[in-house]
């Protein structure tokens, strides 16, 4: 069930579930703005349109196609040109979330981490010095 939120466009309250994160009237304005990119992008000679010239030809804000490419709305295997920002540095990426060159960065970050935790494990086990003391001849 789904819970009372105000709208992040309008601000008017309704009632938010998993599939509905704007009101009725901003959801029907969405709609009426995804079926004016899908029919622009049908076209055959718009098919390799990049982002910006969809923003521009059909006046719908990017975030909001961005928004149908991330929900699926719009298949990215269809238009071959469209993509959406790497979340970490913005290069346009066709899958996942981060693109390759940032996901290296972190992989190569993660073992430096882990490699420093095991030379200072290492270290902490050396630096244990064991005392062993010796009793003299019992009388």
């Amino acid at each position: 069930m789904g819970e009372l939120a105000n709208c992040p466009k309008c601000n008017s309250l309704f009632v938010q579930t998993q599939l509905r994160t704007v009101c009725d009237t901003c959801f029907k304005e969405e709609e009426n703005a995804y079926e004016t990119v899908y029919q622009f992008l049908r076209k055959r000679e718009n098919r390799k349109a990049e982002l910006d010239v969809v923003v521009e030809a059909t006046g719908v804000s990017k975030e909001l196609i961005l928004k149908f490419i991330r929900q699926g709305r719009i298949m990215l295997s269809n238009f071959p040109n469209l993509g959406y920002p790497c979340e970490k540095c913005g290069k346009t990426i066709r899958e996942e979330r981060l693109c390759n060159d940032c996901k290296n960065d972190i992989h190569k970050q993660l073992n430096q981490i882990e490699q420093e935790k095991m030379i200072s494990e290492r270290n902490n086990q050396s630096n244990h010095q064991t005392t062993f003391y010796s009793q003299g001849p019992k009388k």
